[in-house]
């Protein structure tokens, strides 16, 4: 059984209505000391009202310790562990927060003239510079707003070359072990999707794939390593099959946490790739934020990159609009800087050996926990794991226990949820990514959780069917929250104010 379970205070939060009394206030100010002005007088009587029906009454100190309260209720990185698989959830270091905060980054105007923004076109030019030289490529832009964004417009970039050639060509191939992303970016530039299976040994079934590479194939869209964790050993013999045919290679750069300062997609044959700056450099990931998807590319694509581009010349940064072969913007003006910044910071700080011994620490962390609960859950795919490991629930199932079930238990001992069932060519797949940030005792703590959770489940099932238990709301019917999303509070049931 578990050696030690993480804890935290639950404290249920009434509602601030449920706070509210007549008369109170969350204010103490002195009178005015100022002439009055009547509101609708100033405003119209149309857009004034004297009071806001059943606005809550609380007393300042009531007011801060709600909020306070309920932001607790969210599990956080600065709590704990995000063992989320293909995500890297890994924790901002403050100190790139502190720089995207300097005032002449923070406020700096989208339409400031080039002479008074050579800064931080400093910063934009030296990240590119990084990103070419990490990634192997020759050029990058910084445009793009998300990964997703980034491939996209990698994929368009693929398509004007090859219309620049005479034949835009029709069709995509994907690996059924790639992200979910890759079949829409392709519906969405205009091209069909083939599908290219998995071998026993979670890789890129390379005899198929050169079956499958004709005249109509534009490029493989490739993730590498895989949703599985894995490494594409054949990535170069993958890649000379496309070029053999006239078609490029696009690579996913999700899983970049598994190759920075070890590995370069350039040196082993990637026409283009997306990097994702929240999973890879630690810029803050999720919220509904901005995030940004920078593209890389090898020479024979520079011209077709978005416009316009930043460039050098002698001492000073400019902007060049002169871009005849450009697919165009893809986002106004020049991409999330907050983002470039602290992504900046981030490589900053650690410098290539911190880079690659990063890279180290998450593959040693990944393997660490394979290693580890391998004896309790089904491990589908032998092959060497990378950042990430993908279990399944089939030994669970004979009990009636599935991945979903074990995720809500995980809930009870204090942990975030790994990724649930996906990839899906993994069935009832348990898909974790320690990433490089956590701490030999945080993977003690998670391992134990689940090896626990399996005994719980070989013992007493109904237990962790009805996970979780010590959550503030209990398990729901997810079909049905979803359709009829009505809150209940101490056995009310209409929607609250």
């Amino acid at each position: 059984m578990i050696k030690k379970v993480r804890q935290h205070i639950n404290q249920n939060e009434p509602l601030l209505f449920e706070n509210s009394s007549p008369g109170k206030r969350g204010y103490q100010l002195p009178p005015l000391d100022v002439p009055s002005v009547d509101p609708a007088a100033a405003l119209g009587a149309s857009n004034t009202r004297s009071e806001i029906e059943g606005f809550p009454e609380v007393s300042e100190v009531e007011a801060i310790r709600h909020f306070t309260r309920l932001s607790t209720h969210n599990y956080a990185i600065d709590l704990g562990l995000y063992p989320l698989g293909s995500c890297t959830m890994k924790y901002n270091p403050r100190v790139n927060e502190q720089v995207a905060r300097i005032e002449g980054l923070a406020w700096a105007h989208p339409y400031q003239p080039e002479s008074l923004s050579q800064g931080i076109l400093e910063v934009m030019g030296t990240l590119e510079q990084i990103l070419a030289e990490i990634t192997g490529m020759d050029a990058v832009t910084l445009q793009p707003a998300a990964g997703a964004h980034g491939e996209f417009t990698g994929i368009l970039l693929i398509r004007a070359l090859l219309q620049s050639q005479g034949n835009a060509r029709k069709k995509l191939l994907i690996p059924d072990s790639a992200h979910g992303t890759n079949p829409a970016t392709a519906t969405m530039a205009g091209y069909k999707v083939e599908n290219i299976k998995s071998n026993e040994r979670g890789m890129v079934d390379v005899e198929s794939l050169a079956r499958a590479v004709d005249e109509d194939v534009a490029a493989l869209m490739i993730t590498n390593p895989n949703t599985l964790g894995v490494f594409e050993e054949n990535i170069t013999r993958i890649a000379e099959i496309l070029h053999s045919k006239g078609a490029l290679v696009y690579m996913d750069g999700a899983n970049m946490n598994a190759l920075v300062g070890v590995a370069r997609p350039g040196d082993f044959g990637v026409d283009v790739m997306h990097l994702n700056l929240h999973k890879t450099f630690s810029t803050p990931h999720g919220g509904g934020g901005p995030g940004s998807g920078p593209v890389a590319v090898k020479k024979h694509l520079i011209p077709f990159l978005p416009k316009p581009r930043l460039e050098r010349v002698g001492e000073r940064w400019t902007w060049n609009y002169d871009r005849p072969q450009s697919v165009g913007r893809v986002r106004a003006f020049y991409g999330n800087i907050g983002m470039h910044v602290r992504a900046l910071a981030y490589i900053m700080a650690h410098g290539g050996d911190g880079l690659r011994n990063a890279t180290l620490d998450a593959v040693l962390n990944a393997n660490y926990i394979r290693a580890l609960i391998e004896p309790y859950y089904d491990l589908p795919h032998k092959a060497p794991t990378m950042h990430e490991c993908v279990f399944s629930d089939e030994r669970q199932t004979k009990r009636g226990v599935h991945t979903g079930d074990i995720a809500k238990r995980l809930i009870d001992y204090g942990f975030h949820p790994y990724t649930v069932s996906f990839p899906l060519i993994v069935h009832g797949a348990m898909m974790i990514e320690p990433t490089e940030t956590e701490s030999k005792a945080e993977l003690d703590l998670f391992v134990d959780a689940l090896i626990s959770i399996a005994a719980e489940i070989d013992t007493d099932a109904e237990l962790v069917l009805k996970a979780p238990h010590h959550t503030r709301t209990s398990r729901v019917d997810e079909v049905t929250a979803a359709r009829k999303p009505i809150v209940r509070w101490k056995g009310v049931t209409e929607p609250r104010p």
